[in-house]
Formats: C-alpha cells, sequence, structure tokens
C-alpha cells in the first residue's frame, strides 16, 4: 500500500513503529516532513505537503500514542 499526504493516520502509525521513542509534541515539522518522505511505503510529491498536512499527522500521532 503506498500513502499519500492525506493518509495522515496511516503515516502517523508507520512513524510510531519507525520512532517508538520520539515524542510527538517536540518534532520540528521539517524532521517530520523529512520522515514522511523517508517512508518505504510513502509516495507523494513533497511538493504537496503544507503545514496542515503535518499537523494532521502530528495530531494523529499523538492521539495514537
Amino acid at each position: 500500500m503506498k500513502l499519500k499526504w492525506i493518509d495522515s493516520l496511516e503515516i502517523a502509525l508507520q512513524l510510531i513503529d519507525k520512532y517508538p521513542d520520539v515524542e510527538p509534541e517536540k518534532i520540528r515539522f521539517t524532521d517530520l516532513n523529512e520522515w514522511v518522505l523517508a517512508l518505504e511505503c510513502f509516495d507523494d510529491d513533497p511538493k504537496h505537503c503544507n503545514e496542515r498536512i503535518l499537523e494532521a499527522i502530528q495530531a494523529n500521532w499523538i492521539a495514537e500514542k
């Protein structure tokens, strides 16, 4: 399954698995963006990302952790 920017919950779940010791409240959006782009299952245009998308990913990460 290939993830797109709109898949904020699934992206957050992938990040939880990959970075279990990270506190999502303290992540800089520049780091979050890089981490999402580095996910093997992620396949979307990096230019389609914005602050609102990163906030959604972060909020899901916080909620699911």
